[in-house]
């Protein structure tokens, strides 16, 4: 079992380095790239459209197919296309190579959680499942800072840096990772996206992903341009603003260790419900902080309960249907995906319209807000046991 939560740790740690490192090194490819602040963002949308485009296809194969393969195969994928991003001469040849990136990220992070209830014993799940997204935690306080700190000797280098590290990840899936062949049956037989339907007919189910959707494009609405804004507002260099990130990678590094002890304390509700309320504080108040380090201290506090609700909700959407956790997860990841690129956009949109960061706190606590009241009417945090039946029928 500690193999391979190592192994899963790693595989969120790349992929999480990969899908975040953007934001510092935003200034310095706008610049390079002649591109206005309205299409930077679509640096980091690019990625995202090319995950929650192919997610959903890539969950509901995986669940007929042999998840190591899957994971091996999009790892190796996944490490080409970032190493080509250090190649790029253009706006354009970006958007492309951050496109096949998070494509092939698509078939590969859904995996791990798809095969977390599959491979460890249902006691260890949440401690496991904890450590896992610390992984992602990790690559914000230690991978975002060390591929700036190479950025700033050359922006390619840190996309040579994490290419070479996912073809590593790639050797230990081939030799770490047992197989994981579906059962024949139904699950294998049935159409690809016929294996939604189930959840498109829940109530429950609908609202929650929606919320999830709202979630997600709130926190990275925020997080795309807190790069451009920590430097346009501090004059931060590419390096200090990476040095920035692990601050905040710290507080989803506690946020992910302590969500279980979290949870078992307050429960699921009052847990959810308090995360999402100082989140909604700190929003407001982060564009009117008057330095850095009150900034940090703030955004902080936000990264703690991203740490823990992230796991929480992702565990309370695989939940819906146990015999589709692929598609769910691949559904949960591709909906992440398509709220950062809708995030991205609009935060680069009313960023340059008003000129600074304020309109996007505000749009990130008002989608925070519609998330935590949708969570809440959805039902799914009650916990009744006859609604989950009638989602899974």
């Amino acid at each position: 079992m500690f193999r391979l939560t190592i192994l899963f740790f790693l595989v969120m740690f790349v992929i999480g380095t990969d899908t975040f490192l953007i934001s510092p090194l935003i200034p310095t490819l706008q610049q390079l790239f002649d591109i206005p602040t309205e299409a930077a963002g679509w640096m980091v949308g690019a990625y995202a459209l090319g995950y929650a485009l192919f997610a959903l296809i890539a969950g509901p194969l995986s669940d007929g197919w042999d998840r190591k393969k899957v994971m091996l195969y999009g790892m190796t994928a996944f490490a080409v296309s970032t190493l080509l991003c250090g190649f790029a001469a253009d706006f354009w040849t970006m958007f492309l190579f951050r496109w096949l990136a998070g494509v092939s990220a698509a078939f590969t992070a859904p995996q791990v959680w798809a095969s977390i209830p599959a491979l460890i014993p249902t006691p260890k799940i949440a401690k496991v499942s904890g450590i896992v997204m610390a992984g992602v935690a990790s690559s914000q306080a230690f991978g975002i800072p060390i591929g700036s700190l190479l950025a700033s000797i050359h922006w390619s280098y840190s996309f040579f840096a994490i290419g070479a590290a996912a073809l590593f990840v790639a050797l230990f899936i081939y030799y770490a990772l047992p197989e994981m062949k579906p059962d024949q049956g139904q699950i294998t037989k049935s159409p690809i996206f016929g294996r939604y339907i189930p959840l498109m007919k829940s109530p429950m189910a609908r609202r929650a992903f929606f919320a999830h959707f709202l979630f997600q494009c709130g926190f990275f609405a925020s997080f795309s341009f807190i790069g451009k804004w920590v430097t346009d507002r501090f004059d931060l260099s590419i390096d200090q603003a990476g040095y920035a990130m692990f601050f905040l990678g710290l507080g989803n590094i506690v946020g992910s260790l302590g969500g279980a002890y979290a949870i078992k304390k307050w429960n699921r509700f009052n847990t959810l419900a308090a995360g999402f309320l100082v989140s909604i504080a700190c929003f407001i108040v982060l564009p009117h902080l008057p330095s850095v380090a009150a900034f940090e201290s703030v955004y902080f506090f936000i990264f703690v309960t991203m740490g823990i609700a992230f796991p929480l909700i992702l565990g309370l959407l695989t939940s819906l249907n146990p015999a589709i956790r692929g598609t769910i997860s691949s559904l949960a990841n591709s909906i992440m995906y398509a709220a950062t690129t809708l995030g991205s956009w609009i935060a680069g949109l009313i960023y340059a319209s008003f000129n600074g960061f304020s309109a996007v706190g505000l749009f990130a606590a008002i989608c925070f807000a519609g998330s935590l009241f949708l969570f809440i009417f959805s039902g799914i945090l009650a916990g009744d046991a006859r609604t989950k039946k009638e989602t899974a029928a």
